[in-house]
C-alpha cells in the first residue's frame, strides 16, 4: 500500500527533520541537545522514508551502510579524546579554538559528531531491519 500524499510528505519531512537534526547537533554543547538527539531525530528521518517508499529507497539515500557509520562515530567519539592526551591532559578534556570574533569551537563537536553518527547508525540498523521483516 503506497500513498503518494505519504510519500510526497515523507519527501518534505526528511529534509525538515535532517535540518533539524543538525541544528540540534551544533547547538548541543552550548544548550540543551547534541550528538545523542540530533542522531536519533536523524535516523527518524530516514525511518520516515522507510515507512513511505520502503527500505531500499532509504538505504539508497543514506549511500553508507548503517554499521559501517556507527564504527566511523565511535572513530571520531575516541579520536577527539586524543587531543587532550597529547597536551598531557587526560582522556576526552576537551580543547578550544577561540577566534578573535569569540567564536569558539572545540573537540567536543567532534566527540558530538561522533555520537551523533554512532547513534544514527545504531537506529538504522534496527529500523531498517524491522521494516525488512515488514516488507517480506
Amino acid at each position: 500500500m503506497n500513498s503518494v500524499i505519504f510519500s510526497a510528505a515523507a519527501r518534505l519531512l526528511f529534509w525538515g527533520m535532517l535540518l533539524a537534526s543538525v541544528v540540534i547537533l551544533w547547538r548541543g554543547h552550548n544548550e540543551p541537545g547534541g550528538g545523542f538527539v540530533g542522531g536519533l531525530v536523524a535516523a527518524m528521518a530516514f525511518g520516515v522514508v522507510a515507512l513511505a517508499d520502503g527500505v531500499s529507497k532509504a538505504r539508497a539515500w543514506l549511500r553508507v551502510h548503517p554499521v559501517a557509520l556507527a564504527g566511523a562515530g565511535v572513530v571520531l567519539a575516541v579520536l577527539s579524546g586524543l587531543p587532550g592526551m597529547a597536551l598531557g591532559q587526560g582522556f576526552l578534556t576537551h580543547q578550544w579554538l577561540i577566534f578573535d570574533s569569540g567564536f569558539k569551537l572545540g573537540t567536543t563537536l567532534i566527540f558530538d559528531i561522533g555520537v551523533y553518527c554512532s547513534v544514527m547508525g545504531g537506529m538504522l540498523c534496527l529500523v531498517f531491519r524491522l521494516y525488512d521483516e515488514d516488507e517480506e
